[in-house]
């Protein structure tokens, strides 16, 4: 696994670390027993201090998610992985598609990412917030929308 900071977010780098984390276990693809990346790993791939990325660590393992081993590094202990949201997932694929289409009517990430937030928040309210985060997290792990 490989995390990208977006300095310009807004967000805490160990925020965005954390958030990263838990996409990556909710995709299925870190599960239990998986190693995370060494802080000094994570500092020389993203140039952020590698206390930060202590701090996310933690973060996670007062969650439950993740548990440090002395000596061995952090390793994952459970899964948020469903598998209707996964990387195989047929709704994955919808959506694949409807970014497909959304990009040939002419439409931008910023202009998906208020249709999705919208939609979002006007089924969860609050929720719109951390969803517009999460696929944040998403396009960057993707690298397009």
């Amino acid at each position: 696994m490989q995390f990208r900071i977006d300095r310009r977010s807004g967000v805490p780098a160990y925020q965005q670390i954390v958030q990263q984390t838990k996409q990556a276990l909710r995709l299925g693809v870190l599960t239990a027993g998986d190693q995370l990346p060494t802080a000094k790993t994570v500092a020389e791939t993203t140039a952020v201090n590698p206390n930060t990325t202590l701090k996310a660590y933690r973060e996670l393992e007062r969650e439950g998610l993740v548990e440090a081993r002395p000596g061995l590094g952090t390793f994952v202990r459970q899964s948020l992985a469903r598998p209707q949201a996964g990387m195989h997932s047929p709704l994955r694929g919808e959506l694949d598609a409807w970014l497909d289409r959304a990009a040939e009517a002419g439409l931008d990430l910023d202009d998906v990412m208020a249709l999705i937030t919208s939609v979002v928040d006007e089924r969860h309210g609050k929720g719109a917030a951390d969803a517009s985060a999460a696929a944040n997290v998403t396009t960057e792990t993707r690298g397009h929308w």
